[in-house]
């Protein structure tokens, strides 16, 4: 009898046991569900999670010019295709900002000879259409800001040779671009067409003058890069005259600045352009850079001409020392070795 009332007392003790554990767990799930917050009620725009960033159409204004010539906006076609580029170099964030931050370094430059040339100051939204303010070759061998082809360089005045291409000298080319554009106006009486003629040649916005007869940009039909080109300018110029607008915020100290420099005249040969450099508190590097139009490492300079090279002024950068002589042949020898 007593082994029949422990085995029933065991068995209670356990029954018990394992519901009030499971008691205990009700409990706990319970005591957790009730001390959650209540769920917000709140309409779809307050509680939808946002996009980082709002994506926009852009305004076209309802007048708008180039060169001093209205753009047509009231154009269905107008109007799209300006749309098209501003929406495109408005939204293109790395490039445009680059453009930005150049145009602080260049535009002093390119202003100043405009006027001097009596072109208007939208030509200087050209070079961004033309080359982005950057010395770049396209595959047809126009190189530089303004792009010039050989030829055509030497037809403006410019030296294009293995030493010497000024087609990558900032002030010389656009000299040349001037003339070049001027000749060009006074073809067309339009500047719009005289930029339209800068991007295609005459021969080709000519031949489409006859086809369609007019010499209206605005009502020719022409290859999908010329047909565009007016429309990259007028949208690169409305951006960079109010970037804000657009998007872009930047400080003052965030634009590049002009490298200060100071000239020097030589009228004759330079057997070491790097020695050269050195010799006047500079590198190869910088020199180059503030001199692209220099095409080999020596300027041979048979015939005396002269020439004005641009200096970084003092302090303006600071230069390692050149290693020293001894340090060179052993690095060069060294290296003859590796490569056997």
């Amino acid at each position: 009898m007593r082994k029949v009332f422990s085995g029933f007392f065991k068995t209670s003790t356990k029954v018990i046991s394992s519901v009030l554990v499971c008691i205990g767990l009700v409990g706990i799930v319970l005591v957790f569900s009730f001390s959650k917050p209540a769920p917000k009620l709140c309409s779809p725009e307050i509680c939808e999670p946002k996009s980082p960033f709002v994506v926009t159409g852009v305004e076209i204004p309802d007048s708008i010019d180039f060169a001093g010539e209205r753009v047509p906006v009231e154009n269905f076609d107008v109007k799209e295709s300006l749309e098209r580029e501003l929406l495109i170099n408005s939204y293109w964030h790395s490039q445009t900002l680059l453009l930005l931050k150049k145009s602080t370094r260049y535009f002093g430059v390119i202003e100043p000879i405009l006027k001097k040339y009596n072109l208007p100051d939208d030509f200087k939204f050209l070079v961004l259409a033309e080359s982005g303010l950057s010395n770049v070759s396209s595959p047809a061998g126009a190189v530089g800001f303004w792009q010039f082809l050989p030829a055509t360089a030497k037809e403006y005045g410019l030296e294009v040779n293995d030493e010497i291409d000024e087609r990558y000298h900032m002030e010389k080319s656009t000299v040349a671009a001037c003339k070049m554009l001027l000749s060009s106006f006074n073809v067309y009486k339009s500047w719009t067409m005289a930029a339209a003629s800068y991007n295609t040649g005459r021969q080709g916005l000519n031949k489409q003058i006859k086809r369609q007869y007019t010499a209206n940009y605005y009502d020719i039909l022409l290859n999908d890069e010329t047909a565009r080109y007016i429309f990259r300018i007028v949208a690169l110029k409305m951006i960079l005259n109010d970037p804000k607008k657009y998007g872009f915020e930047i400080s003052k100290k965030e634009y590049y600045q002009p490298i200060p420099y100071s000239e020097i005249t030589v009228n004759k040969p330079i057997t070491d352009l790097a020695k050269f450099a050195f010799e006047n508190g500079t590198n190869y590097k910088i020199l180059k850079m503030l001199n692209p139009w220099f095409r080999s490492n020596v300027l041979t300079n048979k015939m005396g001409k002269s020439y004005v090279i641009k200096i970084p002024e003092t302090g303006f950068r600071k230069f390692k020392k050149e290693l020293p002589e001894e340090d060179i042949n052993r690095i060069e020898k060294q290296s003859e070795q590796l490569v056997q």
